[in-house]
């Protein structure tokens, strides 16, 4: 038998699953690079929006920021509600395209720190929001580790750390490490600063260094202590304040606790010792305490205002936030070390005085301030006692120099900025008229 094999020709069916699986690949490519394509450019709309809600957010710090510049105060928005305050944003040409919402939180008691938060987003995606935070606020004359509204001679074993200004004239012989400013081009050095009437440039000496020095520049506005002593004195006779009234004797020493409380003296009788002030004039201060009477013990002021009709002695540990200040005509005595319970800016003391702040002759060896001093007409200074030199001290400048090097006062002094005070002050202590901004950052 023969048997007969039929050829079979399966090409064209091969052919045909290859357009056909070609086709269905080719549409699946397309849809990928289509969805691809739509994925990406959703997710660029969406980043693009991001970036809009940002700004948006952004637009709302710079908003109250200038609102705050023409009402320093006003931290509702213009009116009365809580928040958060909301805005609408407009393009270039006045279309509505987002908006953002504000929250304002006042100052904290003892603060001139105002915080801004504002979260801004796009109308047409309103879930891509950002949110952004500012903190600004006022800083204090306490910016300064030493300020001045006369001359100043800084000597060769003094150091400034911090900023350092003087409305006046500055003889700079010791060592600094922040700017060190004068308010005038030239002044007259008198005796006190080594000279003999003769015109000096604002800041000169040999200090360094010097490329810290810079004048003249603006001059601090010392008039504004006035009207800060009298808030003192009106906020110390309210509730939450400690007024005292005149001694009838010498004055009061003033001891603060390291338990929150202050405890109060009469001081009876001083011993006075001969001396010589900046002008070379003899006198025979009274401000070294001989004889005390009992004491009497205060809670420390909640509002922060001391006000005492009378010469004040201070010395001991601050435990809270407060600042001394003393009728017209009346100076403030440091008595002994002032220190503060923890340097963190919760315990804080301010002295202010419309005359002078003084150091008695027989102050510590080693004494150590924690403090922010503010002498109006005056000058924080310690008289020149012939021979009575001491060894160190902690704060502002309290030394007579002469060829022989410190002739009276304290040998070496070193007066330290602290931070804490810039914008977080003793109470009623001056402060700027402007906001500078402390910090920007977003929120997640």
């Amino acid at each position: 038998m023969k048997l007969n094999f039929k050829k079979i020709n399966n090409q064209g069916n091969i052919l045909m699953f290859v357009m056909i699986f070609g086709a269905i690949a080719f549409g699946m490519i397309v849809v990928g690079v289509a969805g691809y394509a739509i994925s990406e450019n959703g997710a660029s709309n969406y980043k693009h929006n991001r970036e809009m809600a940002f700004q948006i957010a952004e637009a709302g710090v710079n908003y109250y920021r200038w609102h705050l510049a023409h009402n320093k105060t006003d931290y509702k928005d213009g009116g009365n509600g809580i928040g958060p305050y909301v805005h609408v944003y407009e393009d270039k040409d006045g279309n509505a395209i987002g908006h953002f919402s504000l929250t304002i939180t006042p100052p904290p008691n003892g603060s001139t720190i105002v915080t801004v938060q504002s979260t801004g987003w796009l109308d047409s995606q309103p879930n891509s929001k950002r949110t952004l935070k500012a903190r600004v606020g006022f800083p204090a004359l306490t910016d300064y580790a030493f300020l001045t509204n006369g001359d100043v001679w800084i000597g060769s074993t003094e150091s400034v750390s911090g900023k350092f200004h003087a409305n006046g004239g500055i003889r700079f012989d010791g060592t600094g490490n922040a700017p060190i400013t004068s308010a005038v081009p030239t002044y007259v050095c008198k005796s006190y600063h080594g000279c003999s009437n003769v015109t000096k440039p604002g800041i000169w000496g040999t200090g360094t260094p010097n490329n810290y020095w810079s004048f003249p520049v603006a001059a601090q506005d010392f008039s504004a202590v006035t009207a800060n002593l009298a808030s003192i004195k009106t906020g110390s006779q309210q509730s939450g304040g400690l007024y005292i009234s005149s001694s009838g004797k010498q004055g009061w020493r003033l001891q603060f606790m390291s338990n929150g409380t202050v405890k109060a003296y009469k001081v009876n009788t001083t011993n006075c010792y001969a001396a010589k002030d900046t002008n070379g004039n003899n006198i025979n201060p009274c401000i070294d305490i001989a004889t005390v009477g009992t004491a009497t013990t205060y809670n420390m002021p909640t509002n922060g205002y001391i006000y005492v009709e009378d010469t004040v002695w201070v010395d001991g540990t601050v435990n809270g936030r407060a600042t001394v200040g003393v009728a017209t005509g009346k100076n403030i005595i440091i008595n002994d070390d002032i220190l503060y319970s923890a340097k963190d800016g919760n315990h804080v003391l301010g002295l202010i005085a419309s005359q002078n702040i003084l150091i008695p002759r027989n102050s510590p060896d080693d004494l150590e301030i924690d403090a922010a001093l503010l002498a109006q007409n005056g000058a924080a200074q310690r008289y020149y006692y012939s021979g009575n030199v001491k060894t160190t001290n902690g704060i502002w400048t309290w030394s007579w120099s002469g060829s022989g090097g410190t002739t009276s006062g304290y040998i070496n002094t070193n007066s330290t900025y602290d931070a804490n005070l810039t914008y977080g002050p003793p109470p009623g202590f001056p402060v700027g008229s402007q906001y500078n901004l402390i910090s920007w950052e977003e929120e997640e």
